[in-house]
């Protein structure tokens, strides 16, 4: 597993662990702007790992497929990830 991948991994960890914290604090009945918090920081997490992906993606995946000569197919994939991101 490259670099790229284990960062995205310990950041999917990470947010694994604070979303059972999140659903604990909701069976606790914490504080709703503590948990909005603590929801914000999860997905903040979801959002570096899915980067990660995606620059493994764009620095193997495309790059591979335009050096042979065909990376249309590649990036009309990361427009479309681009789309949902900016939902558009």
């Amino acid at each position: 597993m490259n670099d790229g991948k284990k960062k995205a991994m310990q950041s999917l960890k990470t947010a694994r662990g604070q979303i059972d914290g999140i659903i604990k604090m909701l069976e606790d009945e914490r504080y709703c702007i503590d948990i909005s918090n603590q929801i914000f920081a999860a997905s903040s997490l979801l959002k570096k790992a899915n980067l990660e992906i995606l620059k493994q993606h764009i620095n193997h995946c495309v790059l591979e497929a335009a050096s042979h000569g065909d990376g249309t197919e590649k990036i009309n994939e990361i427009i479309l990830i681009l789309s949902k991101i900016l939902d558009k």
